[in-house]
């Protein structure tokens, strides 16, 4: 066996142990990049639009946690595409990064060798300029996933929140969660048009909270369903919890100190903050602890 397949059964390995487990854990994936094609591209509710990547370089994607991001390689200012270089299990970044950017992996189909990811519309975006305007047969390259964060299927309960951004991973594990978990999903949208079909499970209370008028960002709707959900002593929760940095601090703050949970039985993270075009909370997680 080669150290390569050594690794790789060792992470599937490590990833169905944390599934089975009591607490989340990030696990680390072997790390490529691909050279993928647009296959199509579809509105996913009024809010979202799906671009589905294929081609002979999707063989082999790993796709194990439903909060996991890739990285979409867009050409710098001056037009030039730079790309990361393969090394190994890893990848190896050029200096100053390229530009990218990062998207959950809505879903994976191995057999159709098919990669969806759902991007959020908003005017002057990057990606989503990109996304309006790409056709069937365009290139383009995506580095990772890197890992992702395993969840236990054996908490009592679940509770998923977040807004459209949040929506791609919220949907993903709502699919992916055994049909017995129980638990709350909150999504703020603007208006009933942004719902989509989720396949929740039975147990799993989905409701959808509608922003209106307010600006993305400056609605207090989601902290206070959050805050809302009843906790029973002596049951296991597990929170996640993703959008606009600014509006999940004070969640951040109840969910360590109210609720006091275990850093390992929670996951909030902004995915994007008021005012700033790229935001990234985790700022260059790919390449730090993957720089080889």
């Amino acid at each position: 066996m080669t150290r390569a397949e050594a690794e790789r059964i060792g992470h599937l390995d490590r990833i169905a142990r944390v599934r089975e487990g009591r607490h989340a854990e990030k696990v680390g994936y072997p790390i490529r990049i691909r050279e993928t094609e647009v296959v199509r591209t579809e509105m996913i509710g009024a809010g979202l639009l799906r671009v589905t990547l294929g081609g002979p370089g999707t063989e082999g994607f790993e796709a194990h946690s439903p909060c996991e991001h890739v990285k979409l390689m867009f050409p710098d200012a001056d037009g030039r595409l730079r790309l990361p270089e393969q090394n190994g299990l890893l990848l190896r970044w050029p200096k100053p990064s390229p530009t990218s950017r990062e998207y959950t992996v809505r879903r994976y189909d191995p057999d159709a060798g098919e990669i969806d990811i759902d991007i959020v519309l908003h005017p002057g975006g990057l990606a989503s300029e990109w996304a309006r305007a790409v056709a069937p047969g365009d290139v383009m390259h995506v580095a990772g996933p890197p890992g992702g964060l395993i969840v236990p299927h054996t908490y009592d309960r679940y509770l998923l929140a977040g807004d459209i951004t949040a929506l791609p991973a919220i949907a993903r594990r709502l699919e992916e969660l055994p049909r017995t978990a129980k638990g709350w999903a909150f999504i703020e949208v603007a208006d009933p048009d942004e719902e989509i079909e989720l396949s929740a499970p039975e147990d799993v209370e989905v409701r959808w909270l509608h922003r209106g008028p307010n600006p993305p960002g400056t609605c207090d709707a989601l902290e206070s369903a959050v805050r809302a959900v009843p906790v029973l002593e002596g049951e296991r929760l597990y929170v996640w919890l993703a959008g606009e940095a600014g509006v999940l601090k004070p969640l951040r703050r109840w969910v360590k100190g109210e609720l006091g949970l275990d850093k390992r039985d929670y996951d909030v993270t902004g995915y994007w903050k008021r005012g700033i075009a790229d935001f990234d909370d985790d700022h260059d997680h790919h390449h730090h602890h993957h720089e080889a």
